[in-house]
């Protein structure tokens, strides 16, 4: 699936990232609808109903185009551990979760981490931004990307999508479709800004390590501080900043 369309302006032809609807529905049942880059919409889905807790990061089942094929649709086989609230889903690609009760929402979905697990050389954290492929990015500088890495700083996975938080749930429901949730032993790795809703989906998905090239925001560092998430942020060159359990960072 194409990440980019070609337009002309200015008498010149450019490439943009495509955004288009998708329309998200358990066992027939319309759920949400998020913007994303059309491509591997049956992990975003999957992704993000772990990240909501609807599904259990233990248990992959069949995700997929509906069965008259209708365009922006992707169909998931329940049953949901819960039947979600009477609102709507809806999440555009630079928002996400607006309006939860942010931390008392990230409690509710997800048990604190344990407070052991990998030991990272900050150095190598700074480096992971640099290590992502963002193939679609370099196209159109409009595209995000989430990066699954080992703690030896191997590229495991990575996606791209205009909504950051798209591109993380992609990441996740590809780890839930191969058996490899919870990320215990793993970092992911994000190329823009640190939001709560990517602390939420990092701590759902059982990551002890969350990196991001740019800053985090306040409720970020709040709910990682909360959920025994270590969070580091500005990593570029050979420098990071840790907000969060730093225990993790030698």
């Amino acid at each position: 699936m194409a990440l980019a369309a070609r337009i002309e302006h200015d008498g010149v032809r450019d490439e943009v990232a495509i955004e288009e609807p998708l329309e998200i529905r358990v066992d027939g049942k319309a759920l949400a609808v998020t913007m994303r880059t059309p491509g591997n919409d049956d992990e975003l889905a999957l992704g993000f109903l772990v990240g909501e807790g609807l599904i259990a990061r233990g248990a992959p089942r069949a995700a997929g185009p509906t069965a008259d094929l209708a365009a922006n649709i992707v169909e998931v086989q329940g049953p949901l551990l819960h039947e979600p609230a009477q609102r709507r889903f809806y999440a555009t690609s630079s928002c996400g979760v607006c309006g939860k009760g942010a931390l008392e929402e990230i409690a509710v979905l997800a048990e604190p981490l344990p407070e052991d697990g990998p030991v990272v050389e900050r150095a190598l954290l700074a480096a992971l931004p640099d290590r992502l492929r963002q193939p679609g990015f370099e196209k159109t500088g409009g595209l995000h990307a989430t990066g699954l890495f080992s703690t030896t700083g191997e590229l495991l996975c990575v996606r791209e999508d205009v909504g950051r938080h798209n591109a993380m749930d992609k990441v996740v429901g590809r780890a839930l479709l191969d058996g490899a949730l919870p990320f215990s032993n793993r970092i992911l790795c994000v190329s823009g800004r640190l939001s709560f809703e990517l602390v939420q989906k990092a701590v759902v998905a059982g990551a002890p390590i969350l990196v991001g090239v740019g800053a985090p925001t306040s409720l970020a560092v709040q709910a990682a501080e909360d959920r025994g998430l270590t969070l580091v942020g500005f990593a570029r060159g050979a420098s990071a900043n840790v907000y969060a359990h730093a225990q993790r960072v030698r």
